[in-house]
């Protein structure tokens, strides 16, 4: 290799002069060498915050304050009081009646006032929100914010005040429809609920803590979210605080999509979520109000439950979906029916059910005595049904259970690790069950699945359990590979659960 020294200015400066171009001729390529080297980045929209103004404007003028007041009983010297004329009265009123000393029992003592004749006096109750659904004064508003009131006063933007009237309540799914005397009142308009997206933004207004016309944003951050037993409430991480209850829940087009109900709090503040009545819900129970003062529900008498993935697969079904028949209500429109302990019922009047808490709600939107076709899930079909709907009563009644006192003769344990027996004769009849077998004990799989003695197998995936022999030979031939879906009766609930036979 052939080297020359430094030591030469004129050399140096040749070289100086080469390397700088050098470096320029890599200045002019780098930019493309770069470019292919990383990827160009994705270009994001940047998503500005929508101006809420006109929205606000638009609706608040039909968005209303409820405050209520509630009558509660006077204690005054009538009633026995430290400001009464009887000596007596300052012992019993800290120590009640029954704390007299020795000897002093029934002094001074007085007949109790009747509860017709009681004085009482009217206190503020509480402070709430509604909306203005109709022209002619119609409100929307909670059951909660006029439960217990003797007087409800509406406030409207402009400050002018009326007394209200009940027209309906329905404590079940919280809604209220509440009148004043008032004409051309700006309704707000009614959305569509059953369009609505998470993400989308929303507002909410009303009274929160009393603050009237107060406004606040935020987004849908879940939308059928089921904590109620006819409710499908819409999630959002709106700010609603005691007093927003009743008030509208708004889109961007200026509709009202729900109705602020609940707030999920440890402090009783808002904490970030929120929860809303759908508006077609509430506007189904409006309609029942205005016509009749009340709301009528259907029934059809089946207590249900979820349909998990493992057992949907075990039994058959593509995906985990439907409401499962736990129990059927003897003699009652499902009994009539046909329907069966275990059966997985897929759709109602033509509505799909797919989760189990979809049953409850279209069944109680039926109008009782009418006619509705069932699709059921059956030993690996479907079967279509027909069910006379009955009206909800006020009150619901439990199915008594029973205990088997008789003995059978037992089998020895299976590769379920299950012994069992014949069931006794009147407890299948208190039951209405036909065939099937009881368990004496549960060991190994079946004890981990949670089967346990006294359990009914009256199922195996498709297969009705006919005795012990039956049973026994069905087991006998299960794949060890594949969870058995078991169809068991405790007490007067069924259920699947499935369980892997033991090698």
């Amino acid at each position: 290799m052939l080297t020359t020294p430094l030591g030469n200015s004129k050399i140096k400066r040749t070289i100086v002069r080469a390397s700088f171009s050098a470096l320029l001729a890599c200045a002019a390529v780098a930019p493309t060498a770069w470019a292919e080297a990383v990827p160009a980045q994705v270009a994001v929209p940047v998503l500005a915050v929508p101006d809420f103004t006109s929205v606000v404007a638009n609706t608040e003028v039909s968005v209303v304050n409820i405050r209520t007041t509630e009558a509660v009983p006077v204690r005054g010297p009538r009633a026995g009081g430290p400001g009464g004329n009887d000596p007596y009265d300052m012992f019993r009123w800290f120590f009640g009646p029954d704390a007299m000393p020795p000897g002093m029992q029934g002094k001074g003592d007085r007949q109790p006032v009747p509860e017709s004749k009681q004085e009482e006096r009217t206190v503020p109750r509480g402070v709430g929100s509604g909306f203005i659904i109709s022209d002619d004064g119609y409100i929307l508003t909670n059951n909660h914010v006029v439960a217990k009131a003797n007087g409800i006063f509406v406030t409207l933007t402009s400050g002018k005040e009326y007394k209200a009237t009940v027209i309906g309540t329905d404590p079940r799914t919280d809604v209220a429809l509440i009148k004043i005397d008032a004409k051309d009142l700006p309704a707000l308009p009614i959305g569509d609920s059953t369009k609505i997206k998470k993400g989308q933004w929303v507002l909410a207004i009303g009274s929160p803590f009393g603050l009237d016309s107060t406004v606040t944003s935020g987004i849908i951050s879940a939308i059928n979210r089921e904590t109620g037993e006819y409710l499908p409430f819409i999630q959002t991480d709106v700010a609603v605080n005691p007093g927003n209850s009743g008030g509208p829940l708004i889109n961007l087009a200026g509709q009202v999509i729900g109705v602020n109900s609940q707030i999920v709090s440890q402090s009783g503040g808002f904490m970030g979520i929120s929860l809303a009545i759908p508006i077609d819900e509430a506007m189904r129970v409006v309609e029942q109000l205005k016509a009749h003062g009340k709301v009528t529900r259907g029934r059809i008498g089946v207590q249900i439950g979820t349909v998990s993935e493992e057992v949907a697969q075990a039994i058959g079904l593509e995906k985990s979906q439907g409401a499962f028949v736990s129990n059927v209500e003897k003699d009652g429109p499902a009994d009539k029916a046909g329907v069966r302990s275990g059966d997985v019922i897929l759709s109602f009047d033509g509505k799909d059910i797919k989760h189990m808490t979809d049953l409850p709600r279209i069944v109680g939107s039926t109008k009782p005595g009418s006619t509705s076709p069932m699709e059921v899930w059956r030993k690996g079909k479907k079967v279509n049904l027909k069910v006379v709907v009955a009206e909800i009563p006020s009150e619901d009644t439990g199915t008594a259970s029973t205990q088997a006192t008789e003995e059978h003769k037992v089998a020895p344990a299976d590769a379920l690790g299950l012994k069992v027996k014949s069931v006794p004769e009147a407890t299948a009849t208190e039951l209405g069950i036909k065939g099937g077998v009881q368990v004496v004990m549960a060991e190994g799989p079946a004890a981990t699945a949670g089967l346990t003695e006294g359990d009914i197998i009256v199922t195996i995936n498709d297969v009705d359990i006919t005795g012990p022999e039956q049973y026994a030979k069905l087991v006998s031939g299960l794949a060890t590979t594949k969870a058995a879906a078991l169809l068991v009766v405790r007490g007067d609930q069924s259920q699947w659960i499935t369980v892997t036979p033991g090698k």
